[in-house]
């Protein structure tokens, strides 16, 4: 197992599961923040009837899940195993859903059908070098598909590649694994750079409460 899977399996563990229902009592949701029952659904993707649309860092599998349940032939991809087992013993069942271990770019390198839409949620395209995996998720990209993705704001100051820290136990070193952040202008900047169109980025607001850290969402189109 590499480093990068060792990390991911052991931040699985720190994980709560996903509700059995959500405060509007669904089976199956889709969440694109920190919060619970908080900002937009699905509907960002704009993933066509029957269109193929693939999560990449699906983690525990409730949001590509939900897709597969609205009709979608969704592609869940993440390298943990941990995490991959808590989506199967959940929703492996799932009519229309795939879920594959692999890293985001080897997958993309294999992957020859195409999609619809591509879309992270605090997952590859936060934790993967930007350079390396937009031109790739662009190849796989249909005409006009959509790349949708979520993470925290970059903390001013701190721009580009950051370090993330995973805990272990009291007598371990963390684990560390890579992520990128920029403001938001500069994301759509990156993006345009690597041939999408359309791109817009934002934060939204945290929900009322003692919370104000919002989250970042970045839209863009083949």
């Amino acid at each position: 197992m590499t480093e990068t899977a060792i990390a991911w399996d052991t931040y699985s563990r720190q994980r709560p599961e996903r509700r059995p229902v959500n405060a509007h009592g669904e089976t199956s949701w889709f969440n694109w923040t920190q919060y619970l029952d908080h900002g937009p659904g699905a509907e960002l993707l704009e993933v066509p009837a029957g269109g193929r649309v693939l999560d990449l860092g699906c983690g525990k599998g409730g949001n590509v899940a939900h897709l597969a349940a609205l009709g979608a032939r969704a592609v869940g991809v993440d390298v943990s195993p941990r995490q991959l087992a808590a989506a199967r013993e959940r929703w492996g069942t799932a009519p229309g859903l795939e879920l594959h271990q692999a890293e985001a770019g080897a997958f993309l390198a294999q992957d020859c059908e195409g999609f619809d839409a591509v879309y992270s949620v605090y997952g590859a395209v936060w934790f993967t070098d930007p350079a390396r995996l937009l031109p790739a998720i662009r190849e796989r990209l249909r005409p006009g598909g959509r790349l949708v993705f979520s993470q925290r704001p970059a903390v001013e100051g701190c721009y580009g590649c950051q370090a993330s820290y995973i805990p272990r136990g009291d007598d371990e070193d963390p684990l560390v694994v890579k992520r990128w952040d920029y403001e938001p202008e500069a994301w759509e900047q990156v993006l345009t750079k690597h041939g999408f169109g359309e791109v817009y980025a934002s934060v939204l607001a945290a929900p009322p409460g003692r919370r104000t850290v919002g989250t970042l969402i970045v839209s863009a189109r083949t």
